[in-house]
């Protein structure tokens, strides 16, 4: 624990590039790290999620042939549309957390501005009201 604390902020270790991030620029790709546990905010969890709850609507097998295709199956359910979607979803609560709003905030305003781009700049205005 306190090892790790030391050392992680070390010079040495603190702003190294990960191989990972050393091979994307490489190749001319961007790495974007995210927060762990927050859904809300990476659309591709939400693309996962989608698609889990796709496979679990499948026959139960235990042939590995069946279980890779109901895999791609429910990957190839999820379309273009919903992605957006999911994408927009993330956008808005990115825009409420910038905003200052909370988790419970950022769902209920994603929920009242969801046909908005972003949310108008008086949201937490809003809430001082209520």
């Amino acid at each position: 624990c306190c090892c790790r604390w030391f050392l992680y902020n070390q010079p040495d270790f603190a702003n190294v590039e990960s191989h990972l991030e050393t091979t994307c620029c490489e190749r001319g790709f961007p790495v974007l790290f995210l927060p762990k546990f927050h859904c809300e905010l990476n659309f591709i969890e939400q693309c996962w999620g989608c698609a889990k709850r796709k496979y679990r609507e499948f026959p139960q097998s235990s042939k590995e042939e069946d279980l890779e295709r109901n895999v791609l199956n429910a990957l190839n359910t999820v379309s273009l549309k919903a992605m957006r979607k999911f994408a927009t979803q993330s956008r808005h609560f990115i825009d409420a957390y910038q905003k200052g709003l909370n988790r419970q905030q950022a769902a209920w305003a994603a929920k009242k501005y969801h046909r908005h781009r972003v949310l108008p700049q008086h949201i937490l205005q809003e809430f001082d009201k209520a």
